[in-house]
C-alpha cells in the first residue's frame, strides 16, 4: 500500500465516517475495545478465583491487646477472626464478587458459592456471639454492638446498590471492631465474652447442623434412595404434609460445584474460627480433655481445602471410574461433623 492509498482512505474516513467495508471506524473501535476487555476478563476472572490462604492466629496474637506486654482477653482471638473472616472476604483478589454484575465477576460460578460458604459460618458465628458468648444468661441483656453486627451482615450477598453488599458487611466488621475495643478495656465491665463449656457446645450445635446439611448434599451428588426417618424416635411425631417412605435424593448436576465450592468456603472459614477457639476456650477444653479432638475436627476442615487440580468438579459415579469430587469433599466434612458431636459430648460431661 503507497502512501497516496493511506491519504485516499484517510480522506474517505474523514468524509463519510466509514472504512472501505462500510462500518464506521468508531463501532469497530469499541468491538476492538469490548473484545479485549472480554479476553482480559477470562485471565482476571482466574486470578480472582484463587482461594485466599489461610489466617495465622498466631502472627496476631501479641498485638491484639493493643500491647505486648498485657495479656490478651479472653474472647479477642474469636472476635478478631471474625473480623478478619469478614475482612479478607471483602478485601481478597477482586474484593466481594457474589453482586457483580459485570464480567469477570459476572461470569464466575465457583468463587460466589466460596463467599457463600464462608458467609454462612460467619453469620452463625455472629449470631453465636450476640446470643451466647457475650452473655451471662438467658436473661442477661445482649451487647449493643453485636445486636447490629448480625443484622447487618445478614442482609442480602447480592445487593449491588442503595445500599451494596459491601456497605452492609463493612458495617458489621465496624460493629465487631466496637466490641473488641470495649472487650479489651479493662475499666469497663459492659463488655464481656464468657468461656463456659455450654457456649461453646451451643455454637458448635448451630456448625453440627451446617456441617450435616454440607454432607447430604454432597452424598447426593450420585444419587440414591433413602428410608424417609423424619419422625423416627417419637411414636406421635407429625408433620405438616405426607412424605413418602422412600425418598429419591440428588443433587441437580448444575449445582454440584456450587455446593462442592460451598463447602471448601463453609471449611475454609470454620477452620479459622475453631482455631481462634482453641485458644480462647483453652482452660475448658483441657479441663474436658477435649483439646485433641478439636484439633482433629481443624485438620479434617484443612483437608478439605487441598488443592484442585481437574479443571472442573468429577461427577463419578461411587466405583466408578472417573473421581467424584463431591463425595470425597463429603468424607471429610463428615469425619469433622461426626468429632464435633463428639466434642459437645464431652463438653456436656462434668
Amino acid at each position: 500500500m503507497d502512501w497516496q492509498s493511506v491519504k485516499e482512505k484517510v480522506q474517505h474516513w474523514r468524509e463519510t465516517g466509514e472504512d472501505d467495508e462500510g462500518m464506521g471506524v468508531i463501532p469497530r473501535l469499541l468491538i476492538i475495545v469490548v473484545g479485549i476487555y472480554l479476553v482480559g476478563s477470562i485471565f482476571v476472572g482466574a486470578y480472582w478465583s484463587v482461594m485466599p490462604d489461610r489466617i495465622e492466629i498466631e502472627e496476631f496474637s501479641a498485638s491484639l491487646s493493643g500491647q505486648n506486654d498485657e495479656p490478651v482477653v479472653v474472647g479477642t482471638y474469636t472476635t478478631t477472626s471474625l473480623i478478619k473472616v469478614i475482612s479478607t472476604l471483602l478485601d481478597k483478589n477482586g474484593g466481594f464478587i457474589g453482586n457483580d454484575l459485570l464480567p469477570p465477576g459476572a461470569w464466575l460460578d465457583n468463587m460466589p458459592n466460596w463467599e457463600y460458604g464462608v458467609l454462612i459460618q460467619s453469620r452463625d458465628l455472629t449470631r453465636a456471639l450476640r446470643e451466647s458468648f457475650s452473655r451471662s444468661q438467658s436473661q442477661s441483656q445482649e451487647d449493643v454492638d453485636l445486636s447490629k453486627a448480625e443484622p447487618s451482615l445478614n442482609f442480602s450477598n447480592d445487593s449491588w446498590a442503595v445500599p451494596a453488599t459491601e456497605t452492609e458487611y463493612r458495617n458489621a466488621v465496624k460493629f465487631l471492631k466496637r466490641y473488641l475495643n470495649r472487650l479489651s478495656d479493662q475499666s469497663s465491665t459492659r463488655s464481656q465474652f464468657y468461656s463456659r463449656a455450654d457456649n461453646l457446645s451451643y455454637w458448635l450445635a448451630i456448625v453440627e447442623s451446617r456441617l450435616g446439611s454440607l454432607s447430604q448434599r454432597l452424598s447426593a451428588s450420585v444419587g440414591r434412595k433413602r428410608l424417609n426417618t423424619d419422625l423416627a424416635g417419637d411414636s406421635a411425631a407429625q408433620q405438616s404434609t405426607y412424605a413418602p417412605a422412600d425418598l429419591e435424593v440428588k443433587t441437580p448436576w448444575t449445582e454440584l460445584d456450587d455446593v462442592f465450592h460451598e463447602s471448601r468456603g463453609s471449611a475454609w472459614a470454620l477452620s479459622q474460627f475453631l482455631r481462634a477457639a482453641e485458644q480462647d476456650f483453652s482452660e475448658v477444653l483441657q479441663k474436658k480433655n477435649a483439646l485433641v479432638s478439636l484439633q482433629q475436627i481443624i485438620r479434617e476442615l484443612e483437608a478439605a481445602q487441598q488443592t484442585v487440580y481437574s479443571p472442573v468438579i468429577l461427577n463419578g459415579s461411587g466405583f466408578g471410574l472417573l473421581a467424584n469430587h463431591s463425595l470425597v469433599m463429603a468424607s471429610y466434612i463428615s469425619r469433622a461433623n461426626a468429632a464435633i458431636i463428639d466434642l459437645r459430648d464431652l463438653l456436656s460431661q462434668g
